[in-house]
């Protein structure tokens, strides 16, 4: 058997890590991000009945949807620190709890200010999760499979909607559920989940390696000797690991990762907190059929999700495999908005929303490339802030622009304008990515 996986280039202790990272931190990993999704964007099934039973504007609803990202803000890289100063047991056990009582807290919203507030609070709870994950799977990830093991978590986002949107959609067709209204029961229910995993994290996840009792020692130093960055966090930096750090804000390789992240975000939390209102506007369907039809981008984004990082994987090619799926994105969108409620438009739909989700995981693996080890974690903290930023300032923006117009062809027209840049910048990587490799 060794032989066999040695004549394919692949040593089988390599096969065996990838194997047991995915089996013991990927999948597990993977239910924090998706129970951070739902928490995240439920306010946009929530927003069928809570936009008029709370007085909403579009503005108003925009705003409450995207100042969640202030917080995310905020939080990043103080919450990268938490977690390289405890570690990741202490670390995610902390910030699940958090944003679970303050989900829990969403069902008690009597005026849009604690709308803000809550939303501030979930996002400044969850800010870290995100960049904290990524960097703790990528110290443990092998090049070779690190697109598809970084895919599994990013994939989650895509099945939280699939899973979320028809849950959200069923609750909120309930009748004055245990005499509270549906959307205030939705927000509860799909809260309680998040603490439990917090009691999870603090039974299950090690923090680095040597902590790790399903590694044979051969294995610990394999990651040791072969992976970059595997150490403990709660290390002290030196002085020169600390300017390695931050020379990443100096490097313009590290803000055009941060441009293209912003566009991939822009266009999923755009399609994330309006899709809800499009398709009941567009069709006229109960709350729980909206879910429904909701959830099919979502699953088509998680299947493509995972074939595109696969390839990716597998060609070696980064670049390509986030322009070209950002693009047709966008025309998806733009094909489906012209179509409007017919099965063209629902088809284009699909098409629209698989192609935009799909770019994420391939992304990740440009800036782990590209970046130097040193700079790697301030650099994903950065990244992972100008994707904030997009949450933050694109759903307000198409809220006003749908207020104003009366229509969702503009706030279309500016998500397939985010998605061509995207594709532009991506390119852009490419050629810098080459040139570098011609110089070394």
């Amino acid at each position: 058997m060794k032989q066999h996986h040695e004549a394919q280039g692949v040593p089988a202790i390599e096969r065996s890590v990838g194997r047991k990272v995915l089996l013991h931190l990927v999948v597990p990993a993977a239910f924090y991000v998706l129970m951070g999704a739902i928490d995240r964007t439920n306010v946009g099934f929530a927003a069928l009945d809570m936009n008029r039973a709370l007085g909403l504007s579009g503005t108003q609803y925009g705003f409450g949807a995207g100042v969640l990202f202030v917080g995310y803000m905020l939080a990043k890289y103080p919450s990268v620190l938490l977690y390289e100063a405890i570690g990741m047991r202490r670390w995610l056990t902390a910030i699940t709890a958090a944003w679970g009582l303050a989900s829990c807290a969403m069902a008690m919203i009597s005026t849009e200010w604690q709308l803000y507030g809550l939303r501030v609070l979930i996002g400044f709870a969850e800010g870290g999760l995100s960049s904290g994950t990524m960097l703790y799977l990528s110290q443990w990830a092998p090049e070779r499979y690190r697109a598809s093991i970084l895919a599994i978590p990013i994939t989650s986002i895509s099945v939280a909607q699939v899973v979320g949107a028809p849950v959200s959609g069923l609750l909120l067709d309930l009748d004055h559920p245990l005499g509270m209204e549906s959307w205030r029961l939705m927000f509860l229910a799909e809260a309680l989940p998040a603490l439990a995993l917090a009691a999870f994290a603090w039974l299950h996840f090690p923090d680095s390696p040597g902590d790790a009792r399903w590694l044979t020692p051969e294995e610990r130093g394999w990651i040791s000797d072969n992976i970059k960055g595997a150490s403990k966090p709660g290390a002290t930096p030196d002085a020169h690991a600390t300017g390695a750090r931050w020379a990443v804000l100096r490097d313009p390789v590290g803000w055009l990762c941060c441009a293209i992240w912003f566009c991939i975000l822009a266009s999923n939390y755009g399609i994330m907190f309006w899709l809800p209102q499009i398709v009941k506007g567009l069709s006229g369907l109960s709350a729980g059929a909206t879910g429904l039809v909701v959830a099919l981008p979502w699953a088509a984004s998680g299947i493509g999700l995972i074939l595109n990082a696969r390839h990716s994987d597998k060609t070696g090619e980064r670049y390509l495999h986030v322009a070209v799926p950002a693009l047709f994105g966008g025309l998806g969108l733009l094909v489906a908005d012209w179509a409007g409620a017919s099965l063209t438009g629902l088809i284009a739909l699909i098409i629209g929303g698989a192609c935009t989700g799909c770019t994420v995981a391939a992304f990740w693996a440009i800036p782990t490339r590209m970046l130097k080890p040193a700079s790697l974690p301030m650099g994903i903290v950065v990244i992972n802030m100008a994707g904030s930023l997009a949450g933050a300032t694109v759903p307000p923006v198409m809220g006003y622009l749908k207020e104003t117009t009366g229509s969702f062809t503009p706030p279309t027209l500016l998500l397939v304008g985010i998605a061509a840049v995207c594709a532009s910048l991506t390119l852009v990587a490419r050629t810098v990515a080459a040139r570098a490799q011609a110089a070394a």
